[in-house]
């Protein structure tokens, strides 16, 4: 009998090549493979949810496969973390319905980015943000996110050349405030979480990109509305660097199922 195993997976992206498996790579994809592979000598690729680019963390990566093992759920979350290398986790798992697919049944994604911005350099977390060597202007970024929330056409916020047939996607929130440096520093850094229902190539990335460039006084606020209409990767800033990049989590309707393959299978594609 075939089960559905369901896993939710947090990893650190800094040596692997991205989630999806490559010749010659280490990816999450991969490694998570060949510990499968271990556990019941299958050969089975698992499939995530979002296909997180070289470097990017992950704290929800929400992944399935399909096995003939006995085994039970809390058996394969036991086995694999005693596989998997110190900076892959298996947090939960469950069994899920015949033809589960984390892709399709994905309605929407939370990610978060770091930025460094203290007078000093971050030692203990220095894998996990962007440093950035001036103070950023907290408010003008608040400001600038503002024009981004809602359905848009976000073709200014990805990279190019692009297969994707529509650019249209909905940002239900863009939060941008101080935390807690990972050195433990009061306010050294900003965070731009934002939550929607699909996300471009890069997008995320090009967004913050974009919000560095009004908080560091290169452009104001209301420059973003421009950028958005433009619907030019040019008119954007640049591509925030991956590392300070996490995936926290995805919201799921296992009720939702793959659709037919002449449907536009674009509107939710990873950052």
């Amino acid at each position: 009998m075939t089960r559905t195993i369901r896993l939710t997976l947090g990893y650190e992206g800094t040596r692997f090549s991205g989630w999806q498996v490559q010749p010659g790579q280490a990816t999450v994809q991969g490694t998570l493979a060949e510990a499968i592979r271990a556990v019941s000598g299958e050969e089975i690729m698992p499939r995530g949810s979002s296909r997180t680019d070289a470097g990017v963390h992950a704290m929800g990566q929400v992944v399935s496969f399909e096995t003939t093992a006995p085994h039970e759920a809390r058996t394969w979350v036991r086995a694999l973390n005693a596989l998997l290398p110190s900076d892959i986790t298996v947090i939960d798992g469950e069994e899920a319905a015949p033809g589960f697919d984390p892709v399709w049944g994905a309605v929407s994604k939370v990610y978060r980015y770091r930025i460094h911005d203290a007078p000093w350099r971050p030692v203990l977390s220095r894998h996990l943000v962007w440093r950035w060597k001036t103070r950023l202007d907290l408010d003008a970024m608040a400001a600038a996110a503002a024009a981004l929330v809602g359905e848009h056409d976000f073709t200014s916020f990805e990279t190019t050349p692009s297969t994707r047939l529509s650019k249209v996607r909905t940002i239900h929130r863009l939060d941008v405030f101080r935390r807690r440096g990972g050195d433990d520093l009061p306010d050294g850094e900003v965070w731009a979480e934002v939550e929607g229902n699909g996300f471009l190539h890069n997008m995320v990335r090009i967004i913050v990109g974009s919000l560095v460039m009004v908080g560091c006084g290169r452009r104001g606020p209301d420059w973003m509305a421009d950028v958005l209409a433009a619907r030019h990767r040019p008119a954007a800033g640049p591509t925030a660097p991956p590392q300070g990049l996490v995936l926290v989590s995805i919201a799921i309707d296992p009720a939702r199922t793959r659709p037919a393959p002449s449907s536009d299978s674009s509107s939710l594609s990873a950052p």
